[in-house]
């Protein structure tokens, strides 16, 4: 699935949103529940658009400066949190190109 890639016009910088293993793990250890989308959507969103950054931006990007971006984009373009969600789950899918384990079942 191609990421999401959005542009800071004032730096000129732009950022690829996706998720991999890593970054959903850390997401869900510091307590994010992606079913907490349909429970507590505006705040959910927030933590998902922030999570969104660790994979590739985690150094340079704070949680500070991803609610400013978010508050700016809003109004979110339509299927925005829908396309993040998407984002989330296709890293449960994610493998290693060659793996070393096999399963027969």
């Amino acid at each position: 699935m191609e990421p999401i890639v959005i542009t800071d016009k004032n730096l000129g910088k732009k950022y690829t949103l996706e998720f991999d293993a890593a970054s959903v793990k850390f997401a869900e250890r510091s307590g994010f529940d992606i079913t907490s989308i349909e429970k507590t959507p505006y705040s959910a969103s927030e933590d998902l658009f922030f999570y969104a950054f660790r994979k590739n931006h985690k150094k340079e990007v704070s949680r500070d400066y991803t609610d400013k971006m978010l508050k700016s984009l809003r109004p979110l373009p339509d299927g925005f949190i829908v396309r993040l969600v998407q984002l989330y789950t296709a890293a449960f899918d994610e493998g290693e190109e060659d793996p070393f384990v096999t399963i027969d079942m």
